[in-house]
């Protein structure tokens, strides 16, 4: 089986740019300790309010 030739599109066709961002990880996620999941969906809140993700 041949392997198609191109470049591969980013896991689940989206790209994320945080260029030029200046929010620290602190405000973010918070002071306090949290897990891997609610880690996920704070940083993907953030993403869709601002913006920064493009559909491929």
């Amino acid at each position: 089986m041949a392997k198609p030739t191109g470049t591969k599109k980013p896991f689940g066709g989206y790209a994320i740019s945080f260029q030029g961002r200046t929010d620290s990880l602190e405000s973010l996620f918070g002071a306090s300790p949290i897990g891997p999941a609610e880690m996920t969906k704070k940083l993907w809140n953030y993403v869709k309010r601002r913006g920064l993700a493009t559909k491929h």
